[in-house]
């Protein structure tokens, strides 16, 4: 089958870049390994989750969020939004469709990508002269190397296949990773009455989801020192009811929260409830990493020992873009991610692009969308003159 362009993943990003195309009536087709489009939000999104961001950076291209949706949406409106999205633009993905393999033919200046239709087995072969890589930053689950591990006698799972806290009532829970996911279950845990630790290792800003709200705001008009400079006085002001955070194992990166996440990619924590309930005592924080697994039993870098029933890892993904697309180097580095800085990121050699890496969450995949489809526009208008 032959199209211009062939987008990789129907996550937000692919579904936006979709959408930019047809407006500018440019032919494309989606391919999609899962059965549903926004599968990241459909399967493996927990049961309390809200999206943290205000809905003004939370919307796709064309359709805003009427005045009715709040400002701060729980996951079952923002679905809602996708498939109102899917629906008015009439989106129609090739599901079941796994990209095994896409490179460049340099014999005819074209792309070619195999993927297996997971229904039928068949290899089915597309050509284009564009393609979008849209499979986002959350590729594979990512659970890291820990000695023992593998004879661990209780319950290992990924956040992604956590739901809800209610089947481990009672039980002796350690979360792995103190981002967003890994404080957000810790305190939904708790809730349920488990025994609650979190294992955080990487210095992390803790804010308000108006906070940050606050700082996103102020970015378009002030620089980000004096933006963060804001933040943290808010920040702290709020946190001194608690005293020091450090007491508590909550450690401040040395920069401040925007321009720890401009830098590293790092969010700030957006915090539920969690920080009450670690000063409270409720949930335990262990600062460092794991040293061994003996049955249970888990030995830590500070040289605690302590018994566990389940290991919940809270460690995000990995991009798995390098193991299909065999000329990555394009647009890619080696882990997956864009070689090239922003704004000019989603750009590569050879038509080839890609979307919702920005680590700016959908707002930054709505914005490579656009910018992609409107690149793609002028190429074509070029080539016909």
């Amino acid at each position: 089958m032959e199209t211009v362009v062939v987008i990789v993943g129907a996550g937000p990003a692919g579904l936006a870049t979709s959408v930019c195309l047809n407006q500018h009536s440019i032919p494309n087709l989606i391919l999609e390994k899962e059965d549903i489009y926004a599968s990241l939000w459909k399967k493996r999104a927990y049961d309390r989750l809200k999206l943290h961001l205000a809905k003004n950076f939370c919307q796709l291209p064309f359709m805003p969020h009427g005045p009715d949706v709040p400002t701060f949406m729980p996951k079952e409106f923002f679905m809602d939004y996708l498939d109102a999205y899917v629906t008015r633009f009439d989106i129609n993905p090739r599901y079941n469709r796994t990209v095994k393999f896409s490179m460049f033919d340099m014999s005819n200046n074209k792309w070619r990508v195999e993927a297996e239709n997971t229904v039928t087995g068949a290899i089915e072969v597309y050509w284009s002269e564009f393609v979008v890589v849209a499979t986002g930053e959350n590729g594979e689950r990512y659970i890291p190397e820990v000695r023992g591990l593998n004879n661990f006698c209780g319950e290992v799972v990924h956040s992604s296949m956590y739901k809800s806290g209610r089947d481990y009532k009672n039980k002796n829970v350690l979360v792995v990773g103190g981002g967003n996911s890994g404080m957000e279950i810790s305190f939904d845990l708790n809730n349920y009455d488990a025994n609650t630790a979190v294992l955080i290792r990487t210095p992390r800003h803790i804010l308000t989801k108006v906070e940050v709200y606050v700082g996103m705001l102020l970015l378009k008009y002030f620089p980000v020192r004096m933006v963060d400079t804001l933040v943290m006085m808010m920040s702290k002001a709020r946190l001194f009811i608690y005293g020091d955070p450090s007491k508590y194992g909550l450690i401040r990166p040395n920069q401040g929260p925007f321009a720890t996440k401009f830098l590293t990619g790092r969010t700030p924590v957006i915090d539920v409830g969690t920080v009450r309930k670690i000063h409270e005592g409720k949930i335990q924080v262990i600062n460092g990493g794991i040293r061994s697994i003996e049955g249970k039993t888990l030995t830590f870098e500070n040289g605690l020992r302590q018994d566990f029933d389940v290991i919940v890892f809270a460690t995000g993904y990995k991009s798995s873009v390098c193991n299909w697309l065999k000329n990555y180097e394009y647009v890619m580095r080696d882990d997956g991610f864009p070689k090239n800085p922003m704004p000019d990121h989603w750009k590569g050699e050879k038509n080839l692009y890609c979307a919702g890496f920005s680590r700016k969450g959908i707002a930054g995949a709505a914005q490579d969308a656009m910018s992609v489809a409107q690149d793609i526009k002028s190429i074509l208008e070029t080539a016909r003159y």
